[in-house]
């Protein structure tokens, strides 16, 4: 059987039914095909719905469940880069950390006095001012017995960094008396470090100003002489010391045999082999136990103070300079392997004469990175040059950005961090004006105006140590006698004096026990499980899945927006026929003819259109009287009367 007639019923169907979907002519018979095809059941119902009552409640319930699906998907879109803690604790074998060591006297003063002999009766010398007394001379190793006056050719401190005794403050207007020349004046200027509740003439500062401009100048004064003495004697300190090349002030610090007299690890000897040289600033030669430089990490086999490390530290009090320390003692810090060990902001100072136990606990930390948090995995991603060659934490990353923003600024470096390439430490003899400019940048690193704190961000891995710390008397009275003869034995030659216990200090450092701490982060939601969660509240709230999501997409994104664009252009075409017709029937007619009532001044028709033009059967059209054919005859009889054509014409036509 053929095809042709189940065709030609199949188009007849089709035209027979309404245009729904996509070709609907309009939004509202698109959105009511939509809501009688779709699975949502909300939409449905407000179609098939009779009453106006229901159709509304209907509305109201399905724009409710529509609310709760935003509202409940955008608390998971949120929720997903939030991040869950976990805690373990794991019993293992733990690596021993690095154990830096250093005396709190950074060079013996018998190697440096030679440096420092200026500074040092000059400071006397202003205390003798100040208080009217000199250095007792009871030290064996003192040769200055009271103030001199200085050479011609050596730096007069006390002029280049002005000591004041201020009298009176009032407001920036302040009445000083020079220390070095009793002179006594008033000036403006900015006062920093003021203690308010120190009565006026026991208030000691200095004064410090732009060498550019010497009208811009700030006083920095203390409660006590005490710090004002020391923050004077660091400041030249730290500018002879610029100075001195590095070999000449290792050679000047304290040795490893110098410094530790005994060691023991794990219930085995050790000695300076087991340690590494690290220069610090500051406290000068410190030497670093279990250093990631040696070839082998040592294991603590098991917790307790039997499984740890054992040090005695000789300190030899005698050759601590009294300016630059006030305290005698040790200094050490606990770091992994691969960190700068910031001895001076976060060391843990150790008493002479006393025995300090450190129980540790270590927890190592873990952070996700970007987009969980800001933090950084080994700072490549930090537009900050790394100056100590150590692994990135956020402590290196401040120094060096300061340590940056001191060479473009002042022209030099700063002694306390290392030394940028190309760069220069800072001195007077080449930089007058660096005191001044780095205490003016320092504040306004203070003060977060150079960009480090925002530019620089923490690491995301880290390890942390706890600790438990005790104190104990050592040597006791009883074994005091015997204790220190075996130590001085053991000192043999380096040992140039009796041997006393303010001279030692004893360390007992260990792992409490073997438990691992760690603390990691992961995210608290994956991709997989987002998108359950939508599923899920699509299909509580309106019974779809994410196949209506993207029906919904289809609808009422593409389809309607074909469905609106076919409006606007079927308006258009209509808008331009009209505008057309309208053109046309203002043209003025040019052409003269005769009137015919049954053409139209239209253009002429095509074939096409002739052949639906209307009948003209009502038109009457004018036509011509047909010919008298008996006037034709051939006349016979000339005498024959003639016919009135006329009347027969008049006749023909009744």
């Amino acid at each position: 059987m053929s095809n042709g007639p189940k065709k030609k019923l199949t188009q007849k169907l089709k035209k027979t039914l309404p245009v729904t979907g996509p070709q609907a002519p309009t939004l509202y018979e698109l959105m009511q095909w939509y809501c009688l095809t779709t699975n949502t059941h909300g939409c449905r119902r407000i179609v098939v719905s009779k009453g106006r009552l229901r159709k509304w409640i209907w509305i109201v319930l399905t724009l409710i469940a529509v609310a709760l699906i935003f509202w409940q998907c955008a608390l998971l879109l949120m929720s997903y880069y939030s991040v869950s803690v976990s805690i373990t604790a794991n019993f293992q074998k733990l690596t021993f950390p690095a154990v830096t060591v250093c005396n709190m006297n950074p060079y013996k003063y018998s190697t440096i006095q030679q440096y420092v002999a200026g500074l040092e009766t000059q400071t006397m010398q202003a205390l003798k001012e100040i208080y009217g007394f000199s250095e007792p001379t009871s030290r064996r190793r003192r040769e200055v017995e009271g103030p001199q006056e200085v050479p011609e050719n050596e730096v007069n401190y006390l002029n280049r960094i002005k000591l004041f005794v201020v009298k009176s403050i009032k407001d920036n207007e302040i009445d000083a008396e020079e220390i070095l020349t009793r002179r006594r004046s008033r000036m403006n200027a900015r006062v920093v470090h003021r203690n308010t509740d120190t009565a006026a003439g026991n208030i000691v500062g200095y004064k410090l100003c732009n060498p550019n401009n010497n009208s811009d100048c700030t006083i920095f004064t203390f409660s006590s002489a005490i710090n004002a003495i020391q923050e004077w004697y660091r400041l030249h300190y730290m500018d002879i010391l610029a100075k001195i090349p590095m070999e000449e002030k290792i050679a000047m610090g304290y040795t490893a045999d110098d410094l530790l007299i005994n060691c023991f690890f794990d219930g085995k000897p050790c000695d300076a082999r087991n340690f590494t040289l690290f220069h610090h600033s500051l406290y000068g030669n410190c030497y670093t136990f279990n250093d990631a430089q040696q070839k082998d990490l040592l294991e603590s086999s098991m917790g307790g103070a039997e499984s740890g490390l054992k040090l005695v530290i000789y300190i030899d009090e005698d050759e601590y300079n009294p300016y630059l320390v006030t305290a005698a003692g040790a200094k050490i810090l606990v770091h992994d392997q691969n960190d700068f060990p910031f001895i001076e902001e976060s060391g843990t100072e150790l008493e002479t004469a006393t025995e300090t136990s450190i129980g540790m606990q270590l927890t190592e930390s873990t952070k996700l990175s970007k987009p969980y948090s800001d933090c950084t995995i080994d700072g490549s991603d930090v537009p900050i040059e790394n100056l100590y060659n150590k692994k990135y934490t956020y402590q290196i990353c401040l120094y060096s950005c300061f340590q940056k923003q001191m060479v473009e600024t002042c022209g030099c470096a700063h002694y306390d961090q290392p030394l940028p390439k190309g760069a220069k430490y800072c001195n007077n003899d080449e930089f007058s004006g660096w005191i001044y400019c780095y205490f003016r940048l320092h504040k306004r690193f203070v003060q977060e105006e150079l960009g480090c704190q925002s530019t620089c961000r923490e690491s995301c891995s880290f390890k942390e140590w706890t600790f438990t710390r005790s104190v104990a008397k050592w040597p006791s009275i009883s074994a005091e006698s015997w204790t220190l003869r075996v130590l001085s034995w053991e000192l043999g030659d380096r040992l140039e004096k009796k041997l006393t216990k303010n001279d030692l200090v004893n360390l007992d450092i260990f792992y409490q026990d073997l438990n691992l701490k760690t603390i990691a982060e992961s995210p608290a939601s994956s991709l997989p499980n987002l998108l359950a969660n939508f599923g899920g509240q699509l299909g509580l709230w309106m019974s779809c899945s994410m196949v209506c999501v993207l029906e919904i997409v289809e609808i009422f994104l593409i389809d309607s927006f074909w469905v609106v664009l076919r409006e606007k252009w079927q308006k258009v075409i209509t808008w331009w026929k009209k505008r057309k017709e309208t053109d046309a029937e203002e043209l003025p007619d040019t052409m003269a003819g005769h009137d015919n009532p049954c053409l139209t001044e239209e253009d002429p028709p095509t074939f096409n259109t002739a052949l639906q033009l209307p009948q003209v059967d009502h038109c009457q059209v004018p036509r011509t009287p047909p010919p008298l054919y008996r006037s034709l005859q051939i006349q016979s009889d000339s005498n024959e009367q003639p016919t009135n054509t006329y009347d027969e014409i008049e006749i023909e036509q009744m």
